[in-house]
């Protein structure tokens, strides 16, 4: 393959694009950015660029700052998650205290309930989206319905979980 346009001009300025990244910050994910646009380069339809260099540049940019806002939004994830949960501490049981135990034992009983209460069918995709990862249109062809019989399923259960989630707030 002959790279043109965009790609050439990619190409030709590999090395200075490289340096860029590392300039500003991308440190060692400089080479994994740099691939990243290259694969969005080859799969984007664009037309004529009138300055492809400064185009490429600005690309560059923009997928170092997205990565650096999912890199931001991990870490307060786990920062989150951490804690609602407990750190670890030496010394110290991961296991939830026993009030909390309780606690999520019930909840967990009364989601089962509001599930029954939406139906067979609702609650069967509900678990099989949102606690296996399976996607609609497999579900859809496992259940012998159709795609919007799916989502109409989800969007009963969801309205379901919701509301009972905001009776968990309230308390």
């Amino acid at each position: 393959m002959n790279p043109d346009g965009l790609e050439a001009v990619f190409l030709a300025n590999r090395s200075r694009l490289l340096g860029f990244l590392k300039a500003h910050g991308a440190g060692d994910a400089a080479e994994d950015l740099l691939q990243e646009l290259w694969l969005k380069l080859q799969a984007a339809r664009t037309g004529p660029i009138a300055q492809p260099l400064s185009y490429l540049y600005r690309a560059a940019n923009n997928l170092m700052v997205d990565r650096h806002r999912a890199q931001r939004q991990a870490a307060q994830r786990e920062r989150h998650w951490t804690e609602a949960t407990g750190a670890t501490r030496p010394g110290q049981s991961d296991d939830p205290a026993s009030d909390r135990t309780l606690v999520a034992r019930e909840q967990l009983a009364r989601a089962e309930a509001v599930l029954a209460d939406v139906g067979d069918r609702a609650a069967a995709v509900f678990r099989r989206h949102r606690l296996d990862g399976i996607g609609q249109r497999q579900i859809a062809a496992e259940m012998g319905v159709s795609l919007s019989t799916v989502e109409s399923d989800l969007r009963k259960a969801y309205r379901a979980m919701i509301a009972l989630r905001r009776t968990f707030d309230e308390v």
